[in-house]
This record gives structure tokens, sequence and C-alpha cells, in this order.
């Protein structure tokens, strides 16, 4: 009889959090971010206290599982509506190296060490560190890499590297600054450039990015 629940309950607990992780979203079972590996993890040792005792009661443990999926929904959310608050639960993504040159101090800020870096770029087919434009450490610890990619300026005749695409100039509404200014340009320039495109409110922008000719390409929010 114990044997026959503890099957009925792994097939319960099964779909159960099939349909809480289903409803938690597709992130939740891609790239993990630290919030989401604690929650998984918190949700599967619930699950797993839930299924080797049979004298204890089921709901017992599933409340704490719906807490937990309460709990992530919420501050999804929130995360939604303000760049702050995903900064606080995700982390923000780290510029680990940039034009070629290796930033050691934010590496020690993240407890990101050489021989991660080395693993990383060799995953990312990276012989050479000199052939990074930009090295960024994603907040769930993947490293997207950037190469460099020479072109000609016609009038100089010389090589000139194109403006990669990487950072947002305005999101969700509200100017980057600190992008702006790792792109050499001004708030004052954005406005300009928007206005020229009929844009007077930054607000009614989703993404903003600056393509390689300056000119900017934006996304407008849905209605």
């Amino acid at each position: 009889m114990e044997y026959y629940t503890i099957i009925l309950r792994t097939i319960f607990v099964y779909f159960i959090l099939i349909g809480v992780f289903r409803l938690m979203g597709k992130r939740e079972i891609g790239k993990l971010s630290v919030l989401d590996f604690v929650v998984s993890i918190m949700i599967a040792e619930l699950a797993v206290i839930s299924i080797e005792d049979p004298k204890v009661p089921m709901l017992k443990h599933l409340v704490g599982i719906f807490v937990l999926f309460l709990i992530q929904i919420f501050l999804a959310f929130l995360s939604l509506k303000s760049k702050k608050v995903r900064e606080i639960v995700d982390g923000k993504p780290s510029i680990i190296i940039e034009n070629g040159q290796i930033n050691e101090s934010e590496m020690k800020k993240q407890r990101y060490n050489f021989d991660d870096l080395l693993t990383q770029l060799r995953e990312n087919n990276i012989k050479n560190v000199a052939d990074v434009e930009f090295g960024i450490l994603e907040s769930t610890g993947k490293l997207s890499v950037i190469t460099r990619e020479v072109e000609c300026d016609r009038k100089t005749n010389s090589e000139v590297s194109p403006l990669p695409l990487v950072f947002p100039v305005i999101l969700d509404g509200k100017i980057q600054e600190d992008h702006l200014k790792k792109l050499d340009k001004t708030s004052l320039w954005l406005r300009q450039e928007l206005r020229k495109m009929g844009i007077r409110d930054t607000k009614n922008i989703s993404i903003c990015t600056i393509n390689n000719n300056d000119s900017l390409y934006v996304d407008k929010k849905d209605d």
C-alpha cells in the first residue's frame, strides 16, 4: 500500500511541477538566473519530501511549492515594470572584455577567474582575446562574445570597426545614459535624432539601438 501511495504521489507531483514551470514562463527552463536557480532547487526539494514520506499530508508540502510559484510570478511581473527590480532580482551584465582589453577589476567583483574566461572563450571559438570587441558576462553566467569586424573607410581608406548593436540607448522608455557614454553619444544627440524621426516622447519607446551609420533602430511600445 505504501509503494502504491508513493507511485501515485510521484505521478501527481510530476504533473503539478510541469504545470508550475510552464506557468512560470519559458525562461525558467532555459538559462537560469540566480533567483531562478534557487527557486528551482527549493521546489525540487519540497517535491521530493512530499513523495518520500506517505505519512505526511501531501498538501503541507504543495502549499510551499505554490507559495514559491506566486513569489516568482510576482517578482517577474515587477521585473517587467522596473529596470531596478530586474537588476536586483536578476543582476545585470558585466563587461569583462572591451576592445580586446580584459577588465580584471570587474572579474574580481564577479568572482570570475581566468580559467572561466578562457574556457568560455574557447566555447565561443575565440583563439585570441585581441579579436574580442566586447565580452559580456550575462546574469546567467554565460559569456556573450562580440568579435571585431573590420571594415574599410572609403574616405580615409583606413580600417574601422563598426559599432556593435549591443547596448540599447533607450529601454522601457528610459534613456540609458551609461550606454550612451560607452558609445560616445549624449542624450541631447539622441533626442535630436528622435525628433528627426517625429518622436518627442521616449516613454513610448520599447527599445532603441544605434546602427553602424549612427541611424537609430526604434521599436515603439504596443498600444
